[in-house]
């Protein structure tokens, strides 16, 4: 076990993937010789060569469309998206190509290609680096779409989704890169948590808050403000957006009778609604209170200096529990926490 950041044990992964299995590639813009612009990559390319750790052209398109030919070809691409903003020249790629590829082909051809994107805000970027495009693609069928939010599941995660023939939309919270914990970079992927499995980050009884990627944080320390009034909130860190594991979070909301949930994106058509929606199909009769969303606005992504209006923080997500826990009076409309 060594103590490293989120940022070094997505490197760490990358390392131990490219040394176990020599068909895994790396692509993207200034990955190489810079190392990213993050330094996630930093010294693969001296350790592995440049036919291994690709510089590209600023052309997120192509960087998907060469990947799809070397799956062809059997090699394991990792593309990486400079910033989230990025992925969209790459989206008609990636949802109507690689997405697609193995239910055209029958079954023939598998597309184990792994799209790393830096993600969400919390940093004050500038326009197009604090995007949250996590429903576009968990929408795709034929993705599988995971949200780390800690240095071991970083490192074991990235493994997993190199070494999965899926293709894995892989969310990296930009927000996170430098919380520090103790890695085990050669936990055996057998031994590891599934990769569409969500975790129990914190156990509770009285509410669910469910989130992932950047708010874990923010909904752990919610869950420790909580305490102190005698609230215990269970916080789930949901890890997959697709497929959403449901046992898990229904087992939970089942157990606790409330749920909050809580994202950076905006609330319209989000994956906010569709786990809200599921819960209330599957746990109607074990809820205490309606399930309460705490989003981001139906606003483009605002200017850095107004990010902590639009991102939810941990007065928001607190609101949310009143909410649930029925101290707010409801007015009968619905206005974002």
């Amino acid at each position: 076990m060594t103590t490293m950041t989120m940022g070094k044990a997505l490197n760490a992964g990358l390392r131990r993937a490219m040394t176990d299995d020599d068909r895994v590639v790396l692509m993207g813009e200034d990955i190489g010789t810079l190392g990213g612009v993050y330094r996630i990559t930093d010294g693969l390319q001296a350790e592995f060569g440049e036919r291994r750790v690709m510089d590209t052209p600023l052309a997120e398109a192509g960087i998907l469309g060469t990947a799809i030919g070397l799956a062809y070809r059997g090699y394991r691409p990792v593309c990486e998206i400079q910033f989230d903003g990025f992925v969209y020249p790459a989206f008609d790629q990636i949802v109507s190509q690689v997405a697609k590829m193995h239910a055209r082909t029958h079954g023939l051809v598998r597309m184990p290609i792994t799209v790393r994107i830096p993600v969400g805000g919390g940093i004050g970027a500038a326009e197009h680096h604090s995007e949250s495009p996590e429903a576009y693609f968990a929408h795709t069928a034929g993705l599988r779409v995971v949200s780390v939010s800690n240095p071991q599941d970083a490192c074991t995660m990235l493994r997993q989704a190199i070494a999965s023939d899926d293709p894995v939309i892989f969310f990296e919270p930009k927000r996170r890169y430098h919380v520090k914990a103790e890695v085990d970079d050669a936990v055996a992927l057998t031994e590891a948590p599934a990769l569409g499995s969500a975790r129990i980050a914190r156990p509770g009884e009285h509410v669910t808050l469910i989130t992932w990627g950047g708010l874990v944080g923010v909904a752990l320390d919610a869950a420790l403000a909580a305490e102190d009034e005698g609230t215990s909130i269970e916080v789930v860190d949901l890890r997959s957006l697709s497929p959403v594991d449901y046992d898990t979070v229904t087992a939970s909301v089942r157990r606790t009778g409330r749920v909050v949930i809580a994202q950076e994106g905006p609330r319209e058509a989000s994956i906010a609604s569709e786990v809200v929606a599921v819960l209330t199909e599957r746990c109607f009769a074990f809820l205490e209170a309606a399930p309460v969303r705490v989003t981001g606005h139906d606003i483009p992504y605002p200017p850095a200096r107004l990010e902590k209006h639009h991102l939810p923080d941990l007065d928001r997500i607190l609101y949310g529990v009143d909410r649930v826990l029925g101290r707010v009076r409801e007015t009968g409309v619905e206005v974002s926490p």
